[in-house]
């Protein structure tokens, strides 16, 4: 039976509506698809992007003295004001220029404060305030707070003083000279070029290294650039505080292990000249020094690769010098520990590990700062030495 035009018409007209229904449905399903995913996307992609990425820590040390002095008198007075967010302030102000810095701007500020005026409301029409506020925290936060420590009388009997004031401490025991300069980016070689992502104080052979802030002791061991080396990370995990080429046999604080809370100025390690070397417990380093680092974590995903945020604590450690740890040596041992009882109540709310033994030796060394920047290093413990 053969079909009539009509019958051929019809049938086309058939064919190109179901054609163009599954067209439309195709549109639709691919349109009511993209409605989804796109806030999904969108939002994944602002979680991503929700945290900081990068930060020069460039605040002079006189920019956190008078920050810190006004910190204290703005706790005394029960006022709202820290560190960070007068640091903040001014970088806000200044346009991240710290050259800019004058102390009678933080008078200033601090003077706004006392009046009533908000801080934050202050900063509102700098779009940066947040960023700096954020990112001082980050570096200060866990480094002013209450604290309790022994301390002697006049007549040498010990009480316990309660204060609010500078809880983070110098790296290296007071009574032990060294010697030091900004050698943050600076050329390092071994392995491969980079850049030089912490901090050498050069010292003597078996100097006490001590916890700068409280925390938890997350690496140990030996590792082929750092040598004997510790990772501390702080308890809000923003920090993680690296001390690298530790002495050779004896680089710890006997007890110490990973997963261990330790306090503010106890005493962690010694200083050494361990690293550059694949063979374990080796002095590949011609100087003895401590290479000290500090590393932001703002996210999980920054704590190893590409997105790694070491910053130049030179200022940092300048201004950590009015804090240094006073240690008494175990003459049996060698070793040393803190002399005086310390108690950092934010490591109350920590799970404390069992109660260590704390215990030394010595010898010298010196050395010209490194020169030369070289292009950035990438990864962490293996390149920031």
């Amino acid at each position: 039976m053969v079909a009539g035009d009509g019958d051929l018409r019809r049938a086309q007209r058939i064919y190109l509506s179901v054609v163009a229904l599954l067209a439309a449905c195709t549109v639709v399903s691919a349109v009511s698809l993209g409605m989804r995913v796109a806030p999904a996307l969108a939002q994944a992609e602002t979680e991503k992007k929700d945290y900081i990425k990068w930060v020069s820590f460039d605040v002079p040390a006189s920019a956190l003295d008078k920050a810190y002095k006004a910190a204290l008198q703005a706790n005394e007075e029960e006022l709202s004001l820290d560190m960070a967010h007068i640091l903040g302030y001014l970088a806000a102000t200044y346009w991240g220029n710290w050259r800019s810095f004058k102390s009678a701007d933080v008078d200033r500020l601090l003077e706004r404060v006392r009046a009533g005026e908000n801080v934050d409301e202050m900063a509102a029409q700098y779009k940066d305030y947040r960023y700096f506020c954020e990112a001082y925290d980050a570096v200060l936060g866990g480094m002013v707070g209450d604290y309790a420590i022994e301390l002697p009388d006049e007549n040498g009997e010990l009480h316990w003083v309660e204060k609010y004031g500078l809880k983070a401490y110098l790296p290296l025991a007071e009574g032990f000279g060294f010697s030091h300069c900004d050698d943050f980016g600076n050329a390092r070689s071994f392995g491969y070029r980079r850049k030089h992502l912490g901090h050498d104080m050069m010292g003597t052979v078996g100097t006490p290294v001590v916890a700068v802030e409280s925390g938890t002791v997350e690496v140990m061991g030996w590792n082929r650039y750092g040598g004997w080396r510790i990772g501390i990370r702080s308890f809000n995990s923003k920090r993680y505080y690296y001390y690298a080429h530790l002495r050779k046999d004896k680089p710890f604080q006997p007890g110490l292990k990973e997963g261990d809370i330790v306090q503010a100025g106890d005493v962690i390690g010694y200083l050494g000249m361990t690293g550059y070397s694949d063979k374990e417990n080796v002095n590949g380093m011609n100087v003895p020094h401590l290479h000290f680092g500090l590393q932001l974590i703002f996210d999980e995903s920054q704590k190893d690769g590409n997105g790694e945020i070491w910053i130049d604590v030179y200022q940092l450690v300048q201004f950590l010098g009015r804090n240094r740890s006073t240690v008494t040596r175990d003459e049996e041992t060698g070793y040393y520990r803190r002399k005086y009882t310390y108690i950092d109540f934010d490591a109350l709310n920590q799970t404390a590990p069992a109660p260590r033994t704390t215990p030394l030796d010595p010898e010298m060394g010196d050395e010209d700062c490194p020169i030369q920047p070289e292009e950035p290093a990438a990864r962490k413990e293996q390149e920031t030495e």
